[in-house]
């Protein structure tokens, strides 16, 4: 079948992309996992960390990356409902891993849960077939698969930021960094289906001319400055409820000083590093939460799966690629020059 495959390591990622047709077929499904036929993939960032290389995590090459598509379910295992068969699904590419109790372990009620994730520590979605858990679908019924396969990841790590861990409520103010990106406009999309008063930031005008035209009320031209403050004086010097920021080093700080007393600040990355300068005294004084966030539970995909089959959020398209064009779609992520999801159709 045909795949879009990463042959070796290495920055930049495009030039070591092919789109094969020999990749080997999915075996058929185990029980409780299903075989999807996919009408169209979506990229993420990750797709990028996969080609470059991940710390701590030994990838073989070559491999198919890809987290988020649309597509049919051609084939069920054992012990999976058959009315699954020929529906039109996206996947949740987070994979719950269990561990095993010991007989001294203390209560896990407020623990994480761990994950590992299809295209990342398996192979992925930017082939024609892919396998997956049955547990870990959502109907989108008639959907137009690229609008489908663009909403999936982003839109569920963006609704466990957002509503299970910061718990915004409607009408909160909201800031979120570097608009744009994939999980930062479903943050957008999310906060005003709430009713939230939400400023962004860009270092691009136009980012910030598109997120207007998609309801953000305030925007900030990042040029490297502190902006807390104008972000200040447009809350009426209270601050923002929530600060929404995947950018990390860069706009940590001055997400933290925009924050209003009790506000909360949750990341789901941080594409500008990890080693951020930050304001304890600030943060104690206003009583600050500070929350990390990866992916999202099949029950909460599942409820923001239901809000996009309602017609209650959707996500901006870049550009979409056909398969066989997928070295310009890599091209096109690695730029970071996209405002919403990069597709490509199969």
């Amino acid at each position: 079948m045909r795949a879009i495959v990463i042959s070796r390591q290495g920055n930049p990622v495009a030039p070591n992309i092919s789109v094969r047709t020999d990749w080997p077929e999915p075996a058929a499904p185990r029980p409780g996992e299903v075989t999807i036929k996919t009408l169209a993939t979506a990229f993420n960032h990750m797709d990028l960390w996969v080609g470059m290389g991940l710390p701590g995590l030994n990838l073989s090459y070559p491999r198919v990356s890809g987290c988020d598509a649309c597509g049919v379910v051609e084939a069920v295992g054992p012990g999976v409902d058959p009315s699954w068969m020929g529906k039109r699904v996206i996947v949740n590419a987070a994979l719950r891993i269990g561990t095993a109790s010991r007989a001294d372990e203390p209560p896990a009620t407020t623990l994480a849960p761990q994950y590992e994730l299809i295209g990342e520590h398996h192979n992925g979605m930017l082939a024609e077939k892919f396998s997956a858990p049955a547990e870990n679908l959502a109907h989108v019924g008639q959907a137009d698969p690229v609008d489908a396969a663009a909403f999936g990841l982003c839109s569920l790590t963006a609704y466990s930021m957002i509503i299970t861990k910061a718990a915004l409520r409607p009408g909160q103010s909201v800031l979120v960094t570097g608009i744009g990106g994939g999980v930062a406009v479903a943050a957008l999309a999310i906060a005003k289906h709430l009713g939230c008063p939400t400023a962004v930031t860009s270092r691009h005008q136009w980012k910030l001319d598109k997120a207007k035209e998609l309801g953000a009320d305030f925007g900030v031209l990042d040029k490297g400055q502190d902006w807390s403050k104008d972000v200040r004086a447009w809350s009426g010097k209270r601050g923002v409820d929530l600060a929404v920021d995947s950018s990390g080093k860069a706009t940590h700080l001055n997400c933290i000083k925009s924050l209003a007393r009790g506000g909360a600040y949750v990341t789901p990355g941080c594409t500008s590093g990890p080693n951020a300068e930050t304001d304890l005294a600030r943060i104690f004084w206003n009583q600050l939460r500070l929350l990390g966030s990866t992916m999202g539970s099949n029950d909460e995909f599942r409820e923001v799966a239901a809000l996009f089959r309602a017609g209650r959020l959707k996500l901006p398209v870049d550009q979409v690629f056909e398969a066989k064009d997928a070295v310009k779609a890599y091209e096109r992520l690695e730029a970071a020059e996209q405002f919403g999801k990069i597709v490509v159709t199969w």
